[in-house]
């Protein structure tokens, strides 16, 4: 459970072969897209309208695409009817370039404080 603590520390992080995301949801948006981390989350945009978790229904079948994995290997730890959720994605087969370089600091920071 320490490795999804520190997912608060960063808006991803491992968990076993489980990837950890810290989302900031924008529902009605123009397009299905994977944006920029803002804080200690990442900011992901859905077409879905906010109406009854259609939309983190929406953004989860749109994540599953982006990393190469089923829709049932994706859970909605919290925040399914609200815009700051937390996803456990099992098994990740692609990692969208953001997630690939905020996964290559964190290990990089943590190379150098074992040294």
């Amino acid at each position: 459970m320490e490795a999804a603590r520190s997912a608060i520390n960063s808006f991803c992080a491992w968990d076993g072969d489980t990837l950890v995301l810290n989302i900031l949801g924008t529902p009605a948006a123009k397009r299905d897209a994977i944006g920029k981390p803002k804080g200690h989350q990442l900011k992901v945009s859905v077409t879905a309208a906010p109406e009854a978790g259609k939309a983190t229904d929406h953004m989860v079948r749109f994540l599953a695409r982006e990393f190469g994995v089923k829709v049932k290997d994706i859970e909605v730890v919290f925040g399914r009817t609200c815009i700051h959720k937390q996803l456990r994605i099992k098994a990740p087969n692609h990692l969208p370039s953001v997630i690939e370089k905020a996964l290559a600091g964190e290990h990089s920071a943590a190379t150098e404080s074992e040294a």
